[in-house]
């Protein structure tokens, strides 16, 4: 097994790959400045450093101790967590050390006009397109406007400047609901709110212009109206454009997979269209990219409605995307070196007809984007350090697999950022055998520390509705019984977590820490009891404690006895190998029970007073915690805490809903939350009444933080009963 470090090493060619040579040729650019962080920065080096370009990297206070910020000729501080929006400095770094371009990546100063423009000014060369057409695509109304007048069809809806409440909602009911709200200077699902209902009208406008304004600044609260298409696919279409007049599409991808309107799943070709749909969107999107003289990479955004086949202009990036590595494996081209060819003022390398000719037998690619976040809680987004983090060398060697990543073992994925941990992208010869591929990777990495949707992914590429192309937007709420059905964890499982703690225990044998797990001091160096409670969210055993016994009856050969609730008896494996070597953080395990040899991954994470223990087996990843015993708790005098709410991530809090002495229900809003850009109504999870609001709106609190406490129920007097 590999730990995910950065490895300076460049693209791996596909087959019949031809932009992505060993030694290109020369380019008019000599270095460049990275505007952004992790794995673009990364990948971005990796091309520059390719092509003889030198490129700078910069980094903030937090990510310091970044990958990133170890990659590129040099690295230079921008100070607090903000300072990649700094454009003033960054501009200033790039004078100061005379570089001669800037590369934004994706995110931050990329779709922002006036930093192009000063760039400009500057005598920087900007790495994307012209500032009037970043301005034009980037605000959503005067986008609408430019594609109507060019013929590329567009979602009805309302674009104009009346913006009182009362007249919006009127237009509303002119298009009918469903609508879709969102702000004109919207991206990744912010600022944006389906509204089913004229009741619910005023609260999500509320909402959608609150998060906007949290994330795009001032004007980000001014509201496009449009029809909302119930069964809509997000399907993209990948443009390049040079100074020369030229403009190619490079493909389209699907992106209908996503959760809070941002995207999980983007695949290559777009599964279930017909030739003429796609031939149709390449032209329109050539189209819209030449009505706004574009220059550069971009992706037109279609809304393709399943019901009716028609598809419709939804929005531009003016920048690259997140998923253009799927691109980039059904094309074999490197669109970052064509990114630094065409603001170097070359030609593109390739027109139309040799650009279809290039992707003719590359098959199909799809990229999964690994977050750090809870699906099983509202895909809640999560921060803090990588305790583990690897991918096997065997999955790695396949050229038609590829990693981007900014993080690794020992990372820590701050809640300052975006959490994406990587993206982790897969080609095939077709469809059935790229997923089939993303499927295997998916159960090789082994990601422990956080929360991650990693699990979530492998349920995707392991349904039916995926596997046959039935997507659409709401894919994930549609299918959510079927992804977030409830598994049973084998008793291997906890055999082999406690088989790990075994093994862990001879390094770890003060009466601390990964000890805590074994409640008899009396007992043997040769036997040992511990008690494990389900942590994992898709197991039908979470929250369930489960007692196990090892007993060591030679070298290397155990028993082991597992006690669960609702069995009349324990299940005991006699006679078990058991072979432990350490791998970093982990215990791998190769263990022979009497009828099946299973290798596995046990990898502990202290909390508190206890311990998390992560279990990979089959590739199936189950968090258990690891209990301290009961005279441990009681010589600490730990109690049970009064009823509470807590942080369920790092965040900011906006708003109390509610106040001290107020009588709640279940489900009322009780604290408005910010983390990661994203806006979320914490809910009491009961009845009761408000004890005390422990922070006041602007205050930043970690996770596990108490929010809202609540009073104690008082005791029942003797005789007293409770109402039916």
């Amino acid at each position: 097994m590999r730990s995910l470090r950065p490895r300076r090493l460049p693209l791996r060619p596909l087959p019949r790959c031809l932009s992505t040579s060993a030694t290109p040729k020369p380019t008019a650019l000599s270095s460049v400045l990275i505007a952004n962080r992790g794995e673009i920065a990364i990948r971005i080096n990796r091309t520059a450093e390719r092509m003889g370009i030198r490129a700078t990297t910069v980094y903030t206070d937090v990510d310091a101790g970044s990958w990133h910020a170890s990659t590129g000729f040099q690295s230079l501080g921008l100070g607090p967590a903000k300072g990649y929006l700094d454009g003033d400095k960054i501009i200033a770094l790039a004078k100061k050390h005379g570089i001669q371009a800037l590369h934004p990546g994706y995110g931050f100063l990329s779709e922002n006009p006036q930093f192009a423009e000063k760039c400009e000014r500057e005598g920087i060369v900007f790495v994307g397109p012209p500032a009037s057409a970043m301005a034009d695509m980037g605000n959503k109304a005067r986008s609408k406007e430019i594609m109507t007048a060019a013929n590329v069809p567009c979602v009805p809806g309302y674009h104009g400047s009346e913006q009182g409440e009362r007249e919006l909602l009127e237009h509303a009911k002119t298009i009918t609901f469903p609508v879709l709200l969102k702000s004109v200077r919207g991206g990744g699902g912010k600022g944006m709110r389906i509204v089913m209902t004229e009741d619910e009208f005023s609260t999500q406008l509320k909402s959608a212009r609150a998060e906007a304004r949290a994330s795009f600044g001032e004007g980000g609260e001014v509201m496009l109206v449009e029809k909302y298409i119930v069964r809509p696919r997000h399907v993209e279409v990948q443009v390049f454009a040079d100074k020369h007049g030229n403009t190619v599409a490079l493909g389209e991808r699907d992106c209908s997979v996503q959760r809070r309107h941002q995207k999980v799943l983007e695949e290559s070709p777009a599964p279930d269209l017909d030739a003429a749909t796609r031939q149709d969107l390449w032209d329109k999107a050539r189209k819209a990219a030449s009505a706004v003289g574009y220059v550069g990479a971009g992706t037109v955004e279609f809304i393709l409605d399943r019901d009716s086949g028609s598809f419709y202009f939804m929005e531009m990036n003016t920048r690259l995307q997140v998923e253009h590595p799927v691109t980039e494996m059904v094309t074999g081209l490197d669109l970052v070196e064509w990114q630094f060819r065409v603001a170097a003022g070359e030609a593109l390398p390739l027109q139309q007809a040799q650009v279809e000719e290039q992707m003719r037998g590359l098959g199909a690619a799809i990229e999964a984007r690994v977050y750090a976040e809870n699906p099983e809680k509202g895909f809640m987004p999560d921060s803090g350090k990588l305790v583990h983090a690897v991918l096997p060398d065997s999955v790695l060697a396949d050229p038609d697999v590829r990693l981007d990543w900014g993080f690794g073992s020992g990372s820590v994925v701050s809640e300052a950022y975006d959490g994406m941990i990587a993206k982790l992208i897969v080609r095939g010869e077709d469809r059935p055998q790229a997923i089939a591929k993303l499927a295997a990777a998916l159960r090789a990495f082994e990601i422990v520390g956080l929360s991650t949707n990693v699990e979530f992914l492998k349920r995707v590429c392991d349904s039916p509705a995926f596997i046959r192309g039935d997507v659409e937007t709401g894919f994930i709420d549609k299918w959510r019984d079927e992804l977030f059905r409830p598994r049973h964890i084998q008793d291997e499982v906890f055999a082999q977590a406690a088989l790990g703690v075994f093994s862990l225990q001879h390094k770890h044998s003060a009466p601390h820490g990964l000890t805590l797990g074994f409640g008899d001091a009396s007992a043997s160096s040769s036997e040992r009891r511990l008690t494990f409670r389900v942590l994992d969210g898709y197991s039908s055993a979470e929250g369930e404690l489960v007692g196990a016994a090892v007993t060591q009856t030679g070298h290397n050969l155990f028993s082991v006895s597992v006690s669960r609730k609702g069995q009349q008896r324990p299940t005991v494996f006699s006679n078990v190998t058991s072979e432990p070597r350490s791998e970093g953080a982990a215990i791998k395990l190769q263990t022979y029970f009497p009828s099946e040899r299973i290798l596995s991954s046990v990898v502990p994470q202290s909390q508190d007073n206890d311990t998390k223990i992560t279990v990979f087996q089959h590739g199936v990843k189950t968090d258990l915690a690891l209990l301290p015993p009961a005279w441990f708790e009681k010589a600490l005098g730990l109690k049970e805490a009064a009823a509470s709410v807590v942080a369920p991530m790092p965040c900011k809090i906006l708003k109390n809903e509610v106040s001290e002495g107020q009588e709640v229900r279940k489900g009322t809003p009780l604290v408005v939350i910010e983390s990661m850009k994203m806006e979320t109504v914490i809910r009491s999870p009961q009845d009761g009444v408000v004890k005390k609001l422990a922070h006041k709106e602007g205050d930043i609190c970690k996770a596990g933080t108490v929010l809202v406490l609540f009073e104690e129920e008082p005791a029942k007097e003797e005789g007293e009963t409770t109402p039916v």
